[in-house]
């Protein structure tokens, strides 16, 4: 007969912690660096010196917040992001007839909104409830043609 031996098997994670962890509500120093990167970005499309790194932060910030309002979470959001996403449309054809980037007055606004739209859908829902709408979005991006691209 072969001896038997029995395997201790230690647990790499305490899955309660983790639970709980992904119940409650983002850090603010994670936020805080999101808001920062937003913000910055729309300084500078402000100011007239918007980079493609600009451009992609907010086309991200309008992409996340979109999918979150067709969520179901703050669905008052759509016609900003709509409007936001035409005015992307619009720098980037201007950055392909001049060579930079900017935005009119209702861009402008429209991407101060869906900022403010953004952090309260951040701040209101589940940490594991924003990584499935992150999710949502990269696989929308991947798929749809017409969904606002970061190429």
């Amino acid at each position: 007969m072969r001896k038997r031996t029995k395997r201790k098997i230690y647990p790499l994670f305490n899955p309660i912690e983790h639970a709980i962890a992904g119940a409650l509500i983002t850090d603010n120093e994670i936020l805080d660096k999101f808001r920062l990167l937003e913000l910055t970005s729309i300084e500078s499309f402000r100011t007239g010196t918007a980079t493609r790194v600009d451009w992609e932060n907010l086309a991200r910030m309008m992409n996340v917040c979109e999918v979150s309002a067709e969520m179901g979470i703050g669905a008052e959001a759509l016609p900003d992001c709509q409007c936001l996403q035409k005015a992307l449309v619009e720098a980037q054809e201007r950055f392909k007839k001049i060579g930079r980037y900017g935005l009119t007055g209702t861009g402008l606004k429209a991407a101060k909104d869906v900022f403010e739209y953004i952090d309260l859908q951040r701040t209101s829902i589940a940490r594991s409830e924003f990584e499935k709408v992150i999710e949502k979005t990269y696989n929308k991006m991947k798929t749809k043609p017409n969904f606002m691209e970061l190429v």
